[in-house]
């Protein structure tokens, strides 16, 4: 039985003709795992083309189909859009359905990745039609490919550079600086302001996130989990020890981010920040540095939006001296896809960005 985004493909008309790479269940930020080795960057084969969807990123930069199916329960699809130099969206939760549900819940989505924006659009518009297998679904029917090119002229646009200090490679933040003021050039207001995501907001996801890999492993033999990555293993026993308080006090704070994102979107119609605060790094590692011991240390940008059920997107805003894609994310308050992906729309149309020479 096909899950609902691809059952809707079929029925129109899409041909498809693979499946793509992932870390086992789709456990962190770059794509490799015991059973299909390591995927690599298209714009340089020494480098991880982020993940868990890499393997969709890099089939999408490559130009191996038109459209891609991605999940993203942190920043899946995102992170690995912004380093294969691709378009990732996670829209709105519950705008695509999903079955069988993910053990990450509320905090996983399936959603679109592409080359352009348009065909963002074209997809979510095709796999965000209601499915009754789930219940969290939102029963509407929406074309987004309607109204694209309307733009953002006299929005009111945030750009947070950081959350809560974290540092960010200066090419980077050099890359996404400029885009983000380039929305002036298209007659929006662009300010710098600090989003409301302190520093406790890691330990909220991943007091989600860690029950999630314990469920998703939780019933494998001793054989089994001999032959799963050792990451996940230790992902999963960090998740089993904690309790259901510590769970609910967790809830609580979700709703407190989710309720300080409603009150900054009072104010802002948009948010841009990095996508991911670094390029692509070496493959075959899993974060860019040693201080880091889980994919949220090095991920700062993306999680709290799985938390707070909003639309994100990230699209090219340049490459580094070294040839690196770097990823803008553009993030908007629940149920505004639209006004996302007009937004991303409305950028590309002052950027070209070539996929990687092949």
């Amino acid at each position: 039985m096909d899950a609902p985004s691809v059952a809707r493909l079929r029925e129109s008309g899409a041909v498809l003709i693979g499946k793509t790479t992932t870390p086992e269940f789709g456990w962190k930020a770059v794509t490799d795992s015991p059973l299909t080795g390591i995927t690599r960057n298209p714009w340089n084969s020494e480098m991880t083309p982020g993940g868990s969807s890499g393997g969709a990123a890099v089939a999408a930069a490559c130009g191996m189909g038109a459209l891609h199916l991605g999940t993203d329960g942190g920043g899946s699809i995102r992170i690995p859009a912004a380093f294969t130099g691709i378009v990732g969206m996670k829209a709105t939760f519950g705008r695509v359905p999903a079955f069988p549900a993910s053990p990450f819940g509320t905090l996983a989505n399936v959603r679109p990745m592409a080359r352009c924006v348009a065909d963002i659009a074209l997809m979510l518009s095709v796999i965000g039609k209601p499915d009754f297998r789930d219940w969290y679904a939102i029963a509407d029917r929406v074309d987004y490919q309607c109204g694209l090119e309307s733009g953002v002229k006299g929005l009111k646009i945030a750009y947070s550079p950081t959350f809560a200090g974290r540092a960010v490679n200066p090419e980077v933040a050099e890359l996404v600086g400029k885009a983000a003021y380039a929305f002036r050039d298209l007659g929006a207001t662009v300010e710098e302001q600090e989003a409301p995501v302190g520093p406790g907001c890691l330990a909220t996801f991943l007091n989600h996130w860690f029950p999630g890999v314990a469920s998703a492993i939780g019933g494998l033999n001793d054989e089994d989990r001999s032959r799963i990555d050792p990451g996940l293993l230790i992902a999963a026993d960090l998740g089993a020890k904690l309790s259901a308080l510590d769970y609910l006090a967790a809830v609580a704070e979700r709703e407190k981010l989710a309720l300080e994102m409603s009150r900054f979107f009072n104010r802002w119609a948009l948010l841009l920040t990095p996508t991911a605060p670094v390029p692509a790094f070496q493959a075959g590692l899993n974060y860019p540095d040693a201080k880091s011991q889980q994919w949220t240390d090095w991920t700062p940008f993306t999680y709290p939006f799985n938390l707070t059920r909003q639309p994100a997107i990230s699209i090219p805003c340049g490459r580094t001296r070294a040839g690196l894609p770097v990823g803008l994310q553009i993030v908007g308050p629940p149920m505004a896809d639209r006004r996302v992906l007009q937004a991303a729309g409305a950028f590309e149309s002052i950027y070209n960005f070539e996929p990687p020479p092949l």
